[in-house]
């Protein structure tokens, strides 16, 4: 299959959720776009006020759907982990937020950060990005790159 276009989504939500509502067609820097998409979704998820279980078994959830959405995706495609497909970056910045404050420095911060090691991928990112295959593997490396950029926030939130 041909990259599909913003119609091509709208007719089918298994890529649809993959390609961030559209977010993931941008030609130059798509997990960006993706994670741009995420910051909304955060923000209104936040507004439901969700206790701190609610809010991990909703990621936790993500991240299974995305596992299985990354690998069907993938294989409609006929590509292995194209940067188009950015749900893996919309979970991950659902982890780099957990449990820091939601005000617009935080987000603004919690973007770079997890843009940083999602771009990067250090040790151990980069390790997962070479060996996990399938939706696991699209998915588990943004994952990582999320604990590492909420990680990095915490240390920042403690020392302020």
């Amino acid at each position: 299959m041909s990259m599909p276009t913003f119609p091509d989504l709208l007719k089918n939500p298994i890529l649809l959720l993959a390609f961030g509502f559209g977010s993931g067609l941008a030609k130059k820097a798509p997990g960006t776009w993706g994670t741009v998409a995420a910051v909304p979704l955060f923000l209104v998820f936040m507004l439901l006020e969700p206790s701190l279980p609610v809010f991990i078994v909703v990621t936790v959830v993500m991240f299974i759907a995305g596992v299985w959405i990354c690998d069907q995706a993938e294989k409609q495609l006929g590509l292995h982990d194209p940067g188009n497909i950015v749900w893996d970056e919309i979970v991950g910045y659902f982890v780099t937020m957990f449990m820091l404050p939601v005000t617009w420095q935080w987000l603004l911060a919690g973007f770079v950060a997890f843009r940083f090691f999602d771009i990067l991928k250090p040790w151990p990112i980069k390790w997962a990005d070479e060996r996990c295959q399938g939706g696991f593997g699209v998915m588990f490396d943004d994952v990582i790159a999320g604990i590492m950029a909420c990680s990095l926030l915490h240390l920042v939130w403690l020392m302020l």
